[in-house]
């Protein structure tokens, strides 16, 4: 018989497909209301090989406000973080806060509930539900509020939507009661739902 002889690559050549760790850091930018703001801070974490990942953007009353979740190699983090705050010789205040947390908001034991209000604007509704909330231990992963003119009978409507995050420890039945209890009171529709 022929044998013919088999040449493995030497264990030294081989390079291990293994991406660089990822540093997660948490940015608020607060802008005057001006073209390339979004421009400037994604330049500046491309030159620093940092994705974005996630973020709520939005103008209010003529200032840019921003929150961003980015993630860049560990061993670029710091130097990442101080060109961006380097950013307000141009306009632009940046604060970074490099976190250390992994965990999703899916790794606890909590349910995901949706909260939708809708009422005539007025002042405290949020600190009203929010104190609901915290007595119960459920966490605000999500908040949207907004004011519109109300169709019919002037006036404003304020409205929110939340995704909150519910223990499943909590008392549902005890939560939506003591919520329903509150809309009654401020005049208020609330819905809560998974």
């Amino acid at each position: 018989p022929t044998y013919f002889p088999i040449s493995y690559p030497s264990p030294l050549a081989i390079k291990p497909n293994v991406k660089p760790m990822k540093t997660p850091i948490v940015l608020t930018i607060i802008a005057n209301d001006q073209p390339g703001i979004i421009k400037t801070v994604s330049e500046t974490l491309y030159k620093h090989d940092g994705s974005w990942s996630q973020s709520s953007m939005s103008s209010l009353a003529g200032q840019f406000a921003g929150i961003l979740l980015a993630s860049v190699p560990a061993e670029k983090a710091r130097g990442c973080v101080k060109q961006l705050e380097g950013l307000e010789a141009r306009g632009i205040h940046v604060t970074a806060h490099i976190s250390e947390e992994t965990q999703t908001p899916g790794d606890t034991k909590t349910h995901e509930y949706r909260l939708d209000l809708v009422g005539n604007n007025r002042t405290g509704i949020v600190h009203d539900i929010t104190t609901i909330l915290t007595n119960h231990d459920v966490s605000v992963h999500k908040l949207e509020t907004f004011i519109e003119s109300a169709s019919m009978g002037g006036g404003n409507l304020f409205k929110a939507k939340a995704q909150l995050l519910v223990p499943l420890s909590a008392d549902i039945d005890v939560l939506v009661s003591e919520l329903e209890e509150m809309a009654n009171e401020l005049m208020v529709d609330i819905r809560l739902e998974r």
